[in-house]
């Protein structure tokens, strides 16, 4: 399975959005946090910016929609133009019925787990996804620290996602580093998020660059 990178432009200059992302042009999408002060303790951004980042044509955008009832709101973000649309598994209330609608809005699906939700409830579920997120942080902040105790669930995503044969990403998301990028691809995901780490960077593109070396030999 293809190792993509997905910097977070969560700590970017949202000033200056344009530049930002043509500095992270290199990547294979733009992974953009969407925050309502409900489901996460914090505030980011919704559907003005998501919007903007599309119509920029710079790069597919992957939104993580850390939000209460997007079963309401997670469709108009498949609309917006985004090509990955990811919502919160603790926060829906027909996941399957919202996947399929994501689906059929031209989205790839994405299922996200918070670090204290198991997997196992959902590996029925698996064939109504395109990718399962596991939150290596608690949602909410960027620039935490990297959950390691976490591969253990990545580890049983991967057999799990085997077991179906069918080509479902997993996405890791929160304190991805050129220190713990290859832990996470070693444990079984393709899919990285990385935003303080690519952000803070001297070089952002050089950053990507790096990070996809690092996971190039780690394919499943």
């Amino acid at each position: 399975m293809k190792q993509v990178i997905h910097p977070s432009i969560l700590n970017c200059d949202i000033a200056d959005l344009k530049g930002e992302l043509h500095k992270i042009r290199n990547a294979d999408m733009a992974h953009v946090d969407v925050m309502d002060n409900h489901f996460v303790p914090n505030l980011s951004w919704g559907l003005p910016v998501v919007e903007a980042a599309h119509r920029l044509g710079i790069l597919p955008i992957d939104s993580h929609l850390m939000i209460a009832d997007p079963d309401r709101w997670a469709p108009g973000y498949a609309e917006a133009g985004c090509a990955s649309v990811t919502f919160h598994a603790e926060a829906a209330t027909a996941p399957i019925r919202l996947a399929r609608e994501l689906r059929r809005l031209g989205a790839k699906a994405g299922l996200a787990l918070r670090p204290a939700t198991p997997i196992e409830p959902f590996i029925e579920l698996l064939p109504e996804f395109d990718m399962i997120l596991i939150m290596t942080v608690e949602p909410g902040f960027g620039g935490q620290a990297f959950l390691d105790n976490m591969m253990p669930k990545v580890r049983r995503t991967r057999e799990a996602i085997s077991a179906t044969n069918l080509d479902i990403s997993i996405q890791v998301d929160g304190g991805v580093s050129a220190k713990t990028i290859e832990i996470a691809a070693e444990a079984g995901a393709n899919n990285f998020v990385a935003g303080s780490a690519v952000f803070t960077a001297d070089n952002a593109y050089e950053e990507v660059e790096k990070l996809r070396a690092l996971v190039a030999k780690h394919s499943h």
